[in-house]
């Protein structure tokens, strides 16, 4: 039989049929993968090979769902992500220490053989990395009850570049307090606590970041690797120094530039971007290939490894141009990148299997090609307008498949969705178990399962009979999980919140000032106080499992309270001053708390199939926080009491999501619901948030606004009083005595504070009538008290999104080339940018500037001192993506959620306070 003829007959492969050829040949292709497939077809070589595999992908993302995909079906810790540094070729921008001690695990673990599968984004494999010797000479071995003088190892650490900090909550960071040293290794999963008698260690521990208390169980030794792959200490930074010196000659700086740039690397103050000197700290620089010498690379979709791989390369050359024009000290970039052609001749000489989507074959082929009879679940998916035919559909297809033996897996991301979708399979005739550790390899055949897990699409193979589905296949397009942070409940839920010299208030002594963390012996006990000090000199050593007892000072900008006296009596009088206005707020509120228990409000029933149907159609993963609220107000409508609550949260975690559920269950009920919002552009963002949430149901949704004309609002209000509209938002126009309802069942109050006392008081009425739901991210204190003293429902949803990724922060000089490339970047991926400079003089010339640099972006100018509808017509059209830039002064500080904007540029941030500066970070992140 000739070659061609035996690849014919291996056309239609299977899964293992393609384990079995990796043993047998050196290079291979697989064609036809569909979602996950790839993933689930690495994790069956990995579990019939003993090999290690190096899989190439595109970009960061690809490598980030793939290596999540494998997780999931391999269910072990042997699966590493080597990430690249996120920042662009020469930019002077440092990467994050999280990202740096994220590549050191990975690094760590491919250099002790300990990853057996190593995903690796293009950009990744293109860079260079510390020589793996390096590694092994800056380990360091710390065993209990062995002997290290502290000041020694912390000069170590120093040296391996971690940071000293007050508090250790980041990887790569360490703190020395006494006979405790917390410690965050690069490698690690938790912070360790290291406890010392004299220089003897006594034991290790992990321990929580949240709390800051350590378990039980203690480690017999740990290995410290490097925070970071530049050592700038010991015979590395003397070396680094020289070649520094020579590069800074060879580019003829002038003597005193030289020296100032010596100076700063003598003296660790490295400025951004330096890390592109990297080939200068070592003798020469390793590549993966050589930490991965006998693995076996996959190349996921070689046109596109091919594309992004010259799309790198081409800013390489235009980063190293702009440096080299810029003055400033820097590599030639084939010292610290292999150049497209190098990656493919390195990936030729070794082991070698190419996964393409493309349904392809190549009989002219060198080397054995399979074809995976594979297929998407897109046409079993439910859309938003046929939700009940489309599960009607599934579960037809579903039961036929289980008839003829199919294995089918249903992955969900969190427990209340998995049991959501399985009463909601129930309710159209099909019964699945759940089993949150179920996977597809322990399926029998014929057996259908709902699982919960992370994984980015389903697919299946007809050959083979298997099914997996996940949400995106059902519901359509959802959030994918980033982080999970736990709940916190108590008023200091953290010593995170806390900083030496904070004001701090206790509810027995009233307001001290926060002076650390002390571990102190007391008799036969030992253990961690924080250190409060009082007027004239007091002193309170508190334990920290009373933490409770105390909560950070809040008060007005700048404002510097006065100290009490411990055992003084100011305390107790103004403890007595606060007692007295609460009694007085309850008396004002006396009247219509009084009339909310005498009138009964509408009791609706629990909630039913096509509300759990539209829960499941959410594309985000509700947060702990989230689901509590949601149910607390499912709750409330339950009742025969009138709802008040009050519904907590930041801007862009989630409370809009809790008004459309309890809007939804309303509107079903036949009752008509108004969302009152504070401005016209907040009311347009609210109804086009509504609509697309409530697309494909019978529910009627308007604005009432000053962006409506009269007749628009005329004919808006007869077919509110006809009952022809189930959901109207708006602004204040909403109180005024020409606006009736039908049947008012729902009042929905976003951002209270900012409705005037009039206002307020046609607010009022409506407490002691109909359910009423008020949505917050800034309460205003007497707002908050209520909810604090129960005089008033609260919910708080503290936690962030799923989908809200971490702010990376970067400080850096005026940088024109900086601005362009981050204006550029945030284009490309159809993002949108926040330019902050307040000083409105000069802020249409810096406007003008903008787009000078950036000659394709679309600029806007928003600031304060334009005219209401001037600025209402700017920000609505940058919400609407209209522009790419809005240069703006701080009127954005408190703004409102705009998705698409994840760049933000703050010029003169010096400029700013640390409250401001905080308040803008938060507009991008979401």
């Amino acid at each position: 039989m000739s070659d061609n003829e035996q690849r014919m007959d291996i056309r239609h492969a299977t899964l293992h049929s393609v384990a079995e050829g990796v043993q047998s040949h050196r290079r291979l292709e697989v064609h036809g993968l569909t979602g996950s497939a790839n993933a689930r077809l690495l994790a069956e070589l990995l579990a019939e090979s003993d090999k290690t595999f190096a899989i190439l992908v595109a970009d960061q993302k690809q490598a980030t769902r793939l290596a999540s995909d494998l997780t999931f079906f391999r269910h072990l810790q042997d699966v590493v992500l080597f990430p690249n540094w996120e920042v662009g070729a020469y930019d002077p921008l440092s990467p994050h220490p999280e990202v740096e001690a994220e590549r050191i695990a990975a690094l760590a673990a491919m250099h002790a053989g300990q990853a057996r599968a190593v995903v690796i984004p293009v950009r990744s494999l293109m860079q260079k990395v510390m020589p793996r010797q390096i590694l092994d000479e800056l380990s360091l071995k710390l065993v209990a009850e062995d002997e290290y003088p502290r000041e020694e190892l912390k000069e170590s650490l120093l040296g391996l570049g971690y940071l000293p900090v007050p508090l250790v909550e980041d990887r790569g960071t360490f703190s020395l307090r006494g006979d405790i040293l917390d410690i965050y290794p690069a490698a690690s999963r938790q912070p360790l606590r290291i406890d010392f008698f004299g220089d003897t260690i006594e034991q290790i521990r992990p321990f929580a970041v949240a709390d800051q208390r350590a378990e039980e169980k203690s480690l017999p030794e740990i290995f410290l690797l490097p925070a970071r792959e530049m050592v700038l200490a010991g015979q590395h930074l003397q070396y680094f120094l020289e070649r520094l010196k020579e590069r800074c000659d060879d580019l003829d700086m002038t003597r005193s530039r030289r020296e100032e740039i010596l100076d700063e690397a003598r003296e660790a103050l490295m400025a951004p971007g330096r890390e592109f000197l990297l080939p200068l700290n070592y003798e020469h620089l390793s590549t993966l290939f050589d930490y991965l010498p006998g693995a076996s690379w996959v190349v996921v979709d070689p046109p596109d490894i091919e594309q992004a791989a010259d799309q790198f390369k081409e800013e390489i050359r235009a980063g190293e141009e702009r440096i080299a024009a810029s003055g400033e000290p820097y590599v030639a970039s084939e010292e610290l990148f292999l150049a497209p052609t190098e990656i493919m001749t390195a990936l030729d000489s070794n082991g070698r299997i190419d996964l393409s989507r493309l349904q392809l074959y190549h009989l002219e082929a060198e080397w054995p090609l399979y074809r995976l009879e594979t297929e998407s679940n897109a046409d079993l998916h439910c859309q938003s307008g046929e939700l009940r035919a489309g599960l009607d559909r599934l579960v037809e297809r579903l039961s036929e498949w289980r008839e003829q033996g199919w294995r089918s897996l249903l992955v969900c991301h969190q427990v209340g969705q998995a049991e959501r979708l399985q009463e909601m399979m129930s309710s159209h005739g099909l019964s699945l178990p759940f089993d949150p550790l179920k996977r597809l390899n322990t399926l029998e055949r014929g057996e259908l399962a709902i699982t919960v897990g992370e994984l980015s699409a389903g697919f299946r193979l007809p050959d083979e009979k298997v099914a997996v589905f996940t949400e995106e296949d059902i519901f359509g397009s959802r959030a994918r999980r980033r982080t999970r942070r736990e709940k916190r409940r108590a008023l200091l839920p953290s010593l995170a919140e806390l900083k030496e010299d904070d004001f701090i208030v206790h509810t027995d002594h009233g307001v001290g000032r926060y002076r650390g963390l002390q571990h102190l012996k007391t008799g036969k006990s030992e253990g961690d106080y924080l250190l409060i000090e009082y007027a004239g000199d007091d002193k309170l050593y508190l334990p920290i499992d009373r933490i409770e007892k105390v909560q950070k000072y809040v008060g007005s900008e700048g404002h510097v309270p006065k100290l009490d006296k411990m055992g003084g009596s100011a305390w107790e009088k103004a403890k007595f001053k606060a007692r007295a206005a609460v009694e007085e707020l309850a008396r004002d509120l006396l009247k219509i708390q009084a009339r909310r228990k005498m009138n009964q409000g509408y009791q609706y029933p629990p909630a039913d199939n096509d509300f759990r149907e539209f829960e499941a159609t959410f594309p985000y993963e509700e947060t702990a926080d989230q689901l509590t609220a949601i149910e607390e107000v499912l709750d409330d409508l339950q009742s025969e009491k009138p709802m008040d609550r009050l519904v907590c949260g930041d801007v862009g975690y989630g409370k809009t999501e809790v008004a459309i559920r309890a809007a939804f269950r309303v509107a079903l009920e036949g009752k008509q619901v108004a969302l009152l919002v504070p401005t016209t552009i907040l009311a347009r963002q609210h109804w086009e948030s509504f609509r697309a949430r409530f697309a494909g149901t019978p529910i009627e949704i308007e604005m009432l606004s000053r962006l409506r004309t009269a007749a628009e609002q005329k004919k808006i209000l007869q077919r509110l009083a006809d009952g022809k509209i189930d959901i109207i938002i708006g602004t204040h126009r909403i109180l005024q005595r020409d606006l009736r309802f039908r049947d008012l069942g729902l009042v929905v109050i976003d951002e209270e504070q900012r409705f005037g006392v009039t206002h307020k008081e046609k607010l009022k009425r409506f407490r002691a009538e109909v359910d009423v739901l008020t949505m917050t991210a800034t309460p205003i204190p007497r707002t908050l008290q209520l909810g604090m003293l129960g005089l008033r429902d609260l919910s708080v949803i503290d936690t962030p999104p799923v989908d809200r990724l971490a702010i990376r922060t970067y400080v850096s000089r005026f940088d024109d080339d900086l601005i362009r490339q981050a204006i550029q970047r945030e284009m490309q991926r159809g993002g949108q940018v926040f330019f902050v400079h307040n000083r409105v003089q000069t802020i249409d010339a810096m406007a003008d500037f903008i787009r000078q640099l950036v000659p394709e972006a679309k600029v806007s100018v928003g600031h304060g001192q334009m005219g209401e509808r001037e600025l209402e017509k700017v920000m609505l059209e940058f919400i609407e993506g209209r522009n790419h830039v809005l240069v703006c002064s701080t009127i954005i500080e408190n703004g409102i959620d705009i998705p698409r904007a994840n760049t933000i540029i703050v010029n003169r941030a010096d400029c700013f306070g640390l409250s401001q500066l905080y308040q803008l970070r938060g507009r991008v992140g979401r």
